[in-house]
């Protein structure tokens, strides 16, 4: 890692700017501190030149959501060819796209939720599927823009009529599965373990709940079977080889647990990008594993390469 010179692409312009700004600075000071040569860079639409005049041995990419995890500017650094952590072109489109992802997942044999396509402007007074259900735009992240529909609600949301709805008017629209809010970090094709996520005070895993501190209880290693927690791993890393992942990434998954330990378990997606702020669950796997935030991302800027 000698004099290796590391760009760290944080922020952009999409909602998850907070996050990426977060998860950016702490990988950058944690690789200042394993002795890479760290340069900090803002992410805005003219990348592509910052990138030219500083040519970095490895791009960080620290960005989430829409431009940043969506293949977009993974295609930027496979025409620059500078190497680059996390999962390639195709493996971030296809992840961060719900439907298409699901409909990969499941010819793996990886169990999803029934789901379909809808445009908001057409079900604003007519339910698309039997409540409880939840809606979500298709290509973001951060639960941004999530809607759950309960099992007595007439009516779809009244948000969907808002004239400054502030996402695609196309939703993704899946069967709300209850029970537990599972998720299995994986790294280097193998599982780093599995989290029961437990939000507090919020009606499900939203945004507050991810980044607030005190938003969420983490129980590691989950208190489950022994069965469903090696399902889980194997399912995990299915889903990450299935979609073409490489390095590091997360998959989430809903547990509908019966008296008997058995139940409903299903995958809901795959995060190319995993958060690595304070409250992340990469990091807090890692470490669980004996690897330090340090390790973790240091481990990440060696396994950059292009044609990933």
């Amino acid at each position: 890692m000698a004099g290796k010179h590391v760009a760290v692409l944080m922020g952009g312009w999409v909602n998850e700017r907070p996050v990426s700004l977060a998860s950016g600075k702490g990988c950058a000071d944690a690789l200042e501190e394993a002795g890479y040569k760290v340069t900090r860079i803002d992410v805005d639409r003219d990348i592509s030149s910052a990138l030219t005049e500083l040519r970095p041995d490895v791009v960080f990419n620290a960005l989430h959501g829409p431009y940043g995890e969506d293949g977009c500017v993974q295609g930027i650094l496979e025409f620059l060819n500078i190497p680059y952590t996390h999962s390639g072109v195709m493996a971030s489109s296809l992840a961060m796209n719900k439907v298409k992802a699901k409909a990969v997942m499941a010819a793996a044999g990886i169990p999803v939720t029934e789901h379909l396509v809808v445009n908001r402007r057409d079900i604003q007074r007519k339910h698309p599927m039997e409540p409880p259900y939840v809606l979500k735009p298709i290509n973001e992240g951060s639960s941004f823009g999530v809607l759950i529909v309960k099992e007595d609600q007439q009516f779809p949301p009244q948000e969907l009529s808002r004239a400054d709805w502030p996402y695609p008017d196309i939703l993704m629209c899946e069967k709300f599965i209850g029970g537990r809010e599972l998720t299995c970090g994986v790294m280097n094709d193998k599982s780093l373990g599995v989290i029961d996520i437990v939000p507090l005070g919020h009606g499900f895993y939203d945004y507050d709940a991810k980044y607030a501190q005190g938003g969420s209880k983490h129980i590691l290693p989950a208190k489950i079977s022994p069965i469903v927690y090696q399902t889980i791993e194997t399912l995990a890393i299915k889903a990450h080889q299935a979609l073409g992942c490489r390095g590091v990434s997360r998959a989430d998954f809903r547990f509908d647990e019966k008296e008997d330990g058995s139940g409903e378990l299903i995958c809901l997606e795959v995060n190319t990008q995993p958060g690595m702020t304070p409250t992340s669950l990469v990091p807090e796997m890692a470490a669980y594993q004996g690897m330090s935030f340090k390790d973790l991302v240091s481990w990440m800027v060696e396994d950059a390469s292009c044609c990933r």
